[in-house]
């Protein structure tokens, strides 16, 4: 289990901000027991724990006082560096279940694909219920089950870990395979011919030039 080092945080506003000229980063940690709590921790470890851990494993967070147990519940990054800058932490109520968001990833190839077909991921995480220290890190779905197409995999296709509950209809699809639809090429009529028009102007200026010398 990842382990995060925190410590109370007094200012807050607009001079948590400056809290990045020393490596630091805002952060706030609330739940069902916990009284919501201004922290400041290492920008730096955050981002490390963030990437080795995501938002659906249980994180130690020590420095508060009594250890404490919690999720990576939101982040907020910076629009330009899409570094994080501030993050809310939920810690658990012990002994009581969560539900989280885990992400899917697809492993396997799927031999409609292979022939040519399209594979459509319809979702990329899954809601599910669990004690802490049964959360997996993330559920893996094998694409080689869909091998023609119009093959679907549904949630209830998703191997659960053990003490692992979803929170989600287990008739939704996961992922599909699909025809690749080829797009209609539009036929662009021809551009007006326009030398018949120059050429009755030209006759109607020679006419008109010809009446001029009959009339001379």
């Amino acid at each position: 289990m990842d382990t995060l080092t925190a410590s109370k945080r007094t200012v807050i506003g607009r001079g948590a901000k400056n809290l990045k000229d020393d490596g630091s980063m805002p952060a706030v940690v609330y739940g069902p027991k916990q009284e919501a709590m201004p922290i400041t921790l290492s920008a730096r470890e955050f981002d490390r724990v963030l990437k080795s851990a995501g938002e659906s494993s249980v994180i130690d967070l020590a420095g508060l006082g009594s250890p404490m147990q919690v999720l990576i519940h939101e982040v907020d990054r910076d629009p330009v560096t899409n570094a994080p800058r501030h993050a809310d932490f939920y810690a658990i109520e012990k002994g009581a279940k969560v539900e989280v968001a885990v992400p899917i990833e697809f492993v396997g190839e799927s031999a409609a694909v292979k022939a040519g077909a399209n594979l459509v991921k319809v979702m990329h995480e899954v809601e599910i219920e669990a004690a802490p220290a049964d959360l997996p890190h993330n559920l893996v779905v094998d694409i080689s089950a869909l091998a023609n197409v119009g093959d679907q995999i549904h949630v209830r296709d998703i191997a659960l870990p053990k003490g692992v509950a979803l929170q989600v209809d287990a008739d939704e699809v996961v992922a599909l395979v699909q025809e690749v639809q080829e797009e209609a090429v539009e036929e662009v009529a021809p551009a007006a011919d326009l030398s018949g028009i120059e050429v009755e102007k030209k006759g109607k200026e020679e006419g008109e030039e010809g009446a001029a010398e009959e009339a001379k």
